[in-house]
């Protein structure tokens, strides 16, 4: 069985690693299983792409296809000019595409018009926000893909909503869960650790990069100044988001106990939310993280496609409005946030269940050729 493996930006490079892993232990035990890994070139930031295959371990792609920034719709043609050339050249039987960026769409749809089957790691997480980009690259890519792995009973419901067959509904867990719990005992402090004299618990760590929040520059302004008035004296570290970056500079924030930080490598940033006191994110990927390291994680969005990070896990929907983070943050300061727990399957056996899929799906496609 030949895959071809797609990774392109950040949240993806986590989701993959324990995937090839688990593939390269499989051909190992003797199975016909190969992969060909191709990089698009999404994220071309060397801490958010190029430092991630290092620090995970992951094989140097294949392919990377160089696709690099532009409008949405220039980034996704650019891959799917490229990525037809790629495939042309180098089929395969089964294309594995994980997450909800645009490489995964782009991906998906040039693959499908080729007649090669899909496989999409994480199907089935929505936001019922369709103003989202990703929430766009959800829907698309479920609606032509072959075989569903989920994270949660929930993402199971949504496919069944939808109309998906329940044979291809296969729940597995979450990869990068995976990644978190192999990877956990080789966290590093970054620079910032030493620099800012932080302790463990004694500061709070906050990313911000979608548009609600930081396009806008009064707003972001007083999101930040929120934040900064309510956390009780003590550091924020703020790993900033190149689209993020823009916007910073425009509104001029300094205040003496935010801390503003280059993208971090994966070691050292999940070093940080381990030991914070407390998240504050928009990111869906993160509030998984905490929830398995049972750290306290408010979220500034209106909705989530990773619910059970809600109803099970550490995270609380905070909403978009700067004045909801003075009440949760005096719950957090009065010790009574959430304890939380660990959603069923994120175990860190996830890749081990989607290869055991594949070999058991290849073995049927072979079976079916045969007696053909």
């Amino acid at each position: 069985m030949k895959l071809t493996i797609i990774a392109g930006a950040r949240p993806n490079f986590m989701k993959i690693a324990p995937i090839i892993a688990a593939v390269q232990e499989k051909r190992q035990d003797g199975y016909n299983i190969s992969y060909r890994l191709v990089h698009t070139g999404q994220h071309y930031d060397k801490n958010m792409s190029q430092s991630f295959f290092e620090q995970l371990g992951i094989p140097e792609p294949d392919a990377n296809l160089e696709s690099g920034g532009g409008t949405q719709a220039e980034q996704t043609a650019n891959i799917m000019v490229r990525f037809e050339k790629e495939l042309t050249a180098h089929p395969c039987d089964l294309l594995l595409v994980v997450g909800d960026v645009t490489s995964t769409l782009a991906c998906a749809i040039v693959a499908k018009k080729m007649k090669i089957k899909v496989a999409h790691v994480e199907a089935g997480i929505r936001s019922g926000d369709i103003t989202m980009p990703e929430e766009i690259n959800r829907l698309v890519t479920d609606a032509i893909t072959d075989y569903f792995f989920t994270t949660s009973i929930i993402a199971n419901t949504n496919l069944q909503k939808e109309g998906k067959i329940a044979e291809q509904i296969l729940f597995v867990g979450n990869t990068m869960i995976d990644t978190l719990l192999k990877q956990r005992s080789r966290f590093t402090p970054p620079p910032i650790w030493e620099r800012a004299g932080l302790q463990p618990r004694q500061y709070l760590v906050m990313t911000l990069h979608r548009p609600a929040n930081v396009d806008e520059e009064d707003n972001l302004a007083l999101l930040i100044n929120e934040i900064m008035s309510n956390s009780q004296q003590l550091p924020v570290i703020f790993p900033v988001h190149p689209r993020t970056a823009k916007n910073l500079e425009k509104i001029a924030v300094a205040h003496p106990r935010l801390h503003l930080v280059e993208p971090l490598g994966y070691l050292e940033f999940n070093y940080l939310v381990e030991n914070a006191k407390a998240v504050i994110t928009d990111s869906g990927g993160i509030t998984e993280e905490t929830t398995v390291m049972g750290v306290p994680c408010m979220t500034l969005r209106d909705s989530t496609e990773r619910p059970e990070t809600c109803i099970t896990g550490t995270n609380e929907l905070l909403g978009t409005d700067p004045k909801a983070l003075a009440p949760a943050m005096q719950k957090l300061f009065a010790g009574q946030w959430k304890k939380g727990a660990v959603p069923a399957l994120w175990d860190g056996k996830t890749s081990e269940r989607i290869v055991a899929h594949l070999t058991k799906i290849f073995a049927v496609k072979q079976q079916e050729t045969t007696v053909v």
